[in-house]
C-alpha cells in the first residue's frame, strides 16, 4: 500500500541539522568568494524560495536556525550601511529598525506657544 504524504510535496529538510549544515555552508562560501550575505543568496543555497524560508521559520523545530540565518545576512547589511560612511544608510536603518520619522514642522506667526504645543499633542493622540 502506498502511504501518500498528507496534503502537499514532502519537506525538503526533515532535521535542523540537515538545514544548518547548508546554511553553514553558504556563509563560508560567500566568506571564501568576497561575497555579501543576503536573504536571497540565503534561500539559493537552501534550494528555496524567500516564501519557503518564511514557511520553514513557522514550523517549531526550524524557527531558530532559520531566524538566526536571517538575522547574520541583517547584521551583516547593518554593518556595511555604517562602515559605508552612508548618511542616506545610516538613515534608512534608523527608519526602518527604529521608528525613526522625518517630522517637518510649520510655525504660524500669530500661533501662541500654548495653541502650537495643544495641536502638536492632539496631533499625537492619533
Amino acid at each position: 500500500m502506498n502511504e501518500k504524504h498528507p496534503g502537499g510535496r514532502p519537506p525538503k529538510y526533515k532535521t535542523k541539522e540537515e538545514i544548518q549544515e547548508k546554511i553553514d555552508k553558504y556563509f563560508m562560501d560567500c566568506d571564501r568568494n568576497s561575497e555579501p550575505y543576503t536573504v536571497t543568496g540565503l534561500g539559493l543555497a537552501l534550494d528555496m524560495s524567500r516564501q519557503d524560508l518564511i514557511n520553514y521559520s513557522n514550523k517549531e523545530e526550524f524557527f531558530d536556525t532559520i531566524k538566526k540565518a536571517k538575522l547574520r545576512v541583517e547584521n551583516y547589511l547593518e554593518k556595511r550601511l555604517i562602515n559605508d560612511n552612508s548618511a542616506t544608510g545610516i538613515i534608512f536603518n534608523l527608519k526602518n529598525n527604529y521608528g525613526w520619522k522625518d517630522k517637518q514642522e510649520n510655525l504660524n506667526v500669530g500661533v501662541s506657544y500654548e495653541d502650537y504645543i495643544k495641536k502638536v499633542e492632539d496631533e499625537d493622540e492619533y
